[in-house]
C-alpha cells in the first residue's frame, strides 16, 4: 500500500503531468519514495528509472517528459539514502551504505508495490550507482521481469588512486564505516566552472536551484561504508559467471570524456554480458542526460533503438 509523497517543483521544471511521488517500503520498514507518471494515450511499455548519487527524483523531471514523449509509464526510483528516501545516518548529508543487499531489496519492493500499474513490456534504466544497482538487481534474478536495460554511465568502476582498496579495508576494520571518506561540502553551492559532470550551464544550474529550494534533498560525500559497497558491488559484477543470468539486451552508453567512473571497466563488461553492447558519446562527461542537447541526443538514439526493439510503437 503506498501513500502520496511530495514532489518539488521549479519555475522551469515543474513536475510532469500524469502521475506523481508515492511512498512505499522498503527493506526494515525503510520508508521510501518512487514517483509514477503516465504518458498522454496507450502505453508502449514501462521505464523503471534508477537515480546515481546524490540524486533525487525531482532532477530527472525532463528525462520523464522525454520518456512520456516516446509512449512510456515511467516510474522513478530513489534510493534508500538519497533525496527525502529513508537516510540509515543522523547525518542526512552523508552518503552511507551497508552492502548491496538492502538495495536489491528495495528494488524487488519497489516493483512489487508498483508492478500492477507498470504495463509491460519493462525496460530498465539506471544511472551512475542506478546502473551499477539495476545490473546487479537484473544478474541477480530481476532480468526475467525486463525486456531490456540501457544503463547511463553506470558505475562499474570508479576512479580512485591505487591506494583506496587498502584504505577502505583498513577503516572498515577500525569500525569506521560512518566516518567521511573525504571532506564534506554543500553541494548547492558547488560553482559551474571546473565541474565535473555536464558542459550544459542551464542544466547544472537548474539541479543547485533544486537543492536551494528543498535542501532536504542535498546528499554530501560519501562514508568509508559507502565506497566498501561500491567496490564489492563493482568486483561482483566484473566476473562472466555472475552475469550469465541477465539474459537480456543491455546497452552500456558511455561518457567518453568521464572523469568519474571508468570507461574501461564499462566497456570489458558489456562485452561479458550475455547480449551486451556499448554505445560510446564522445566529448561528453559523467551526466549524459545532463549534458548538452547534441550530447543528450546520441543517448536518445541508443535507448529508442532498444526500445524500438524490444517495445515497438503502435501502428
Amino acid at each position: 500500500m503506498t501513500e502520496t509523497a511530495p514532489l518539488t517543483a521549479l519555475p522551469d521544471s515543474p513536475v510532469p503531468p500524469g502521475g506523481g511521488a508515492e511512498w512505499f517500503e522498503g527493506q526494515g520498514g525503510a520508508r521510501l519514495r518512487a514517483a509514477l507518471f503516465r504518458p498522454e494515450g496507450r502505453p508502449r511499455g514501462s521505464v523503471i528509472l534508477s537515480t546515481g548519487r546524490t540524486e533525487a527524483i525531482e532532477k530527472y523531471f525532463e528525462v520523464v517528459c522525454d520518456l512520456q514523449a516516446r509512449g512510456f509509464v515511467v516510474l522513478v526510483n530513489e534510493w534508500r539514502g538519497q533525496g527525502l528516501s529513508h537516510r540509515d545516518l543522523p547525518d542526512r548529508r552523508k552518503g552511507h551504505a551497508r552492502g548491496v543487499e538492502p538495495f536489491l531489496a528495495d528494488y524487488h519492493a519497489l516493483l512489487v508495490a508498483f508492478e500492477a500499474r507498470l504495463p509491460k513490456p519493462w525496460i530498465a534504466a539506471g544511472h551512475s550507482m542506478g546502473g551499477c544497482l539495476t545490473l546487479t538487481a537484473l544478474a541477480r534474478g530481476q532480468a526475467r521481469r525486463f525486456a531490456g536495460a540501457v544503463l547511463c554511465a553506470p558505475m562499474l568502476g570508479l576512479r580512485l588512486p591505487r591506494f583506496a582498496r587498502l584504505l577502505v579495508g583498513v577503516r572498515m576494520l577500525a569500525g569506521g564505516a560512518e566516518g567521511w571518506a573525504q571532506p564534506p561540502g554543500d553541494p548547492a553551492a558547488e560553482s559551474f566552472e571546473g565541474n565535473v559532470l555536464t558542459q550544459d550551464p542551464v542544466r547544472y544550474r537548474r539541479n543547485k536551484d533544486l537543492l536551494r529550494a528543498n535542501p532536504d534533498l542535498a546528499l554530501s560525500s560519501p562514508t568509508w561504508g559507502w565506497l566498501d559497497f561500491a567496490l564489492k558491488t563493482m568486483d561482483w559484477l566484473s566476473r562472466r559467471e555472475n552475469l550469465a543470468n541477465a539474459i537480456l539486451p543491455v546497452v552500456i552508453v558511455s561518457a567518453a570524456s568521464d572523469r568519474l567512473v571508468d570507461v574501461a571497466a564499462q566497456s570489458v563488461i558489456a562485452g561479458l554480458l550475455p547480449d551486451g553492447r556499448l554505445v560510446t558519446v564522445e566529448g561528453a562527461e559523467h551526466e549524459i542526460l545532463m549534458e548538452t542537447d547534441p550530447l543528450r541526443t546520441q543517448f536518445w538514439t541508443a535507448f529508442d533503438d532498444l526500445a524500438d526493439q524490444v517495445a515497438p510503437r503502435y501502428a
